[in-house]
């Protein structure tokens, strides 16, 4: 028996425009197949292993992305922790442990990062089951991949002598090294490939961060201690976490300790860092070409194309990589898709909002999806699902019309409780106080039409809230 801990706080820049700051590459569909989001299958890949419900740890920002996959996979978590900010592996898993031995147990922790891709499942189940005995004799384990190139964007793990069942000793972390010596690497093969998956008890873990980084663990305990529970999620607060430095788990202790064991693991693991790794794991065609969605390719070869909004044509081509989103569409030689991160710092140095979001945006009562906007005018389509209900709030820049295209909605505008249905609409006037809901049993659908000088998200005071927002003040 063991406890998963999910770490789902990436980023995921350089697969945008899918992946996007507030809604990163492990909570997407990367490759078409159809199984679900890179954070539902890290899920469902420990099916048929004795575990617990696992421990999520996540960026605040996505805590409702969070919870709403785990509903739409029917799965539930023992907590989610919040980070207030990106702090790396160590303090992640530092939280996690603590957390874990908060009540008086003290399970063995696999540590997975939500956004890898693993082919053969049946052999990763295998690998934990050999890394659950390592664990249980006091050992901390890493996954080493076995290479099947000679790769230079990967840090590499060189094994020592044999080390009690399926494992091997740990003789020296090394970096992401030149293509040269990635060949001699593979040469001499006795190197794994670094992949960021552990296996520890808990309390050995802490032990041993104890020892090598007293600071993060400290850090990680005041953060802790002045955490607050709600009914969903467990809230870090910044100025406690802030303390912690931004280190990763293989720096703070696994290069330093000498409880350390790799078990090598062969199951066709991608950690999916860029757009060419989409396209190795995708399905192909008899041209070498991963396509998605309402695409046309006509004399194209080795190329991955994706359509998400709109019919896509590519004529002639070789070796790009083409990913069309609503709002956005990249063009890349699959050779430069490590370079799309320098898309993603200029948008952000420029203030545009497609670094950040899409126009479908979730929310925990459902999503809203922007279909226009001027200068003076926004319109979005809103979906609230049955029984949800956004806030009651108002603004102070815009006004708003509603109209509802399918489902019931109950609208509170001022003192005014109305309940509207398709083909109905109301008016909230600059400076009520409003709020919408969902009482039906099927999703409320309504089109919202703002106009004022002012039309941003950051335009809303919040009275009440079932979600745990914060009212602004």
């Amino acid at each position: 028996m063991f406890t998963p801990v999910i770490l789902a706080g990436g980023s995921g820049t350089r697969l945008w425009p899918l992946s996007r700051q507030r809604m990163p590459k492990q909570f997407l569909e990367l490759d078409g197949q159809a199984q679900g989001t890179m954070f539902q299958r890290t899920l469902a890949r420990l099916d048929g292993l004795e575990h617990t419900a696992p421990l999520v740890v996540s960026n605040k920002d996505h805590r409702f992305v969070v919870a709403e996959q785990l509903r739409l996979a029917k799965r539930t978590s023992r907590r989610i922790i919040l980070e207030p900010m990106a702090r790396n592996t160590a303090p992640a898993i530092a939280l996690a442990a603590l957390d874990a031995i908060a009540e008086g147990d003290d399970p063995v922790l696999l540590v997975l990062a939500a956004d890898h891709y693993i082919q053969d499942v049946t052999a990763f189940r295998e690998a934990i089951k050999i890394a659950l005995g390592q664990a249980h004799e006091g050992r901390l384990v890493t996954f080493g991949i076995m290479p099947t190139h000679a790769e230079s964007g990967f840090g590499y793990i060189q094994c020592g002598d044999v080390l009690g069942e399926g494992g091997h000793a740990i003789s020296a972390f090394k970096e992401k090294p030149s293509a040269e010596l990635a060949q001699e690497y593979l040469t001499a093969g006795n190197y794994l490939w670094n992949s960021g998956m552990f296996m520890f008890r808990a309390s050995r873990f802490l032990a041993e961060l104890e020892r090598h980084r007293p600071d993060i663990l400290a850090a990680c305990r005041d953060a802790l201690a002045a955490s607050e529970q709600d009914s969903h999620f467990l809230h870090v607060p910044a100025e406690q976490f802030a303390r912690c430095d931004d280190e990763s788990v293989d720096y703070a202790v696994m290069e330093h300790t000498d409880a350390g064991v790799v078990v090598p693991l062969d199951a066709g693991w991608n950690d999916l860092g860029s757009w060419a790794a989409i396209l190795d794991v995708s399905e192909r065609d008899a041209d070498g070409n991963g396509l998605q969605g309402d695409v046309m390719a006509v004399d194209t070869r080795n190329s991955l194309v994706q359509s998400h909004h709109r019919l896509v044509t590519t004529v002639g081509v070789e070796g790009l990589v083409i990913i069309e989103t609503k709002d956005a569409v990249l063009v890349a030689h699959k050779e430069q898709c490590q370079q799309v991160k320098a898309i993603v710092q200029r948008l952000q140095a420029e203030e545009r909002e497609e670094h950040a979001s899409h126009p479908l945006v979730s929310r925990p009562w459902g999503h809203y999806d922007t279909v226009d906007k001027g200068e003076r005018y926004q319109v979005k389509r809103i979906t609230v699902l049955p029984g949800e209900c956004l806030s009651l709030q108002l603004h102070y820049h815009r006004a708003e019309h509603w109209i509802v295209v399918s489902g019931t909605a109950k609208v509170v505008c001022g003192d005014k409780e109305m309940i509207l249905s398709e083909n109905q609409s109301t008016y909230i006037p600059l400076g009520i106080k409003h709020s919408l809901s969902n009482p039906g049993k099927v999703p409320l659908e309504l089109i919202e039409v703002q106009s004022g000088a002012y039309l941003g998200e950051d335009d809303i005071v919040r009275f009440e809230d079932r979600y745990g927002r914060v009212p602004a003040n």
